[in-house]
């Protein structure tokens, strides 16, 4: 486990990114590159834990960036055996992706027509939380597939 902000990054490869939850955690892919999300899931814990243990195995991981807060030091106890675990300061987050959430979403039909701090997103947003966090450790904001 690394310490948080300057330390540089594990070794060249794909990086996953995770929100950890009780019931449910956000859970991003980059490409081996870091350019961008290849896959953004929200999955209940134990999904989200096996879905990494496969991106281990089948796209070599590199290294998990997650946040610092609440239910992070059960993940990065579990993970640490598995492979590097980055620590991402989260404060601040859940707005800052609700903001992130409608720039990789847009608003269409009648919810362009609410000014943003009304917006709510119509889905669980834990996998733009999961990329925030991902963002935050590289400095820089990754586009999805596919968008």
């Amino acid at each position: 486990m690394t310490a948080e902000g300057g330390t540089p990054l594990a070794a060249a490869g794909p990086l996953a990114g995770l929100d950890p939850g009780r019931s449910k955690c956000g859970l991003v892919l980059t490409d081996p590159d870091r350019l961008e999300i290849l896959e953004a899931l929200v999955l209940p814990p134990e999904a989200a834990w096996q879905q990494l243990e496969e991106w281990c195995r089948q796209k070599g991981l590199a290294a998990v960036v997650i946040g610092n807060g609440t239910g992070s030091r059960s993940w990065c106890q579990r993970l640490a055996p598995l492979l590097a675990v980055e620590l991402v300061d989260e404060r601040g987050t859940t707005l800052a992706a609700r903001r992130r959430y409608w720039q990789l979403f847009p608003a269409k039909g009648w919810r362009r027509l609410l000014p943003e701090g009304l917006r709510h997103p119509p889905r669980d947003w834990d996998d733009v939380v999961a990329q925030l966090l991902l963002e935050r450790r590289l400095g820089r904001c990754l586009p999805r597939r596919g968008r």
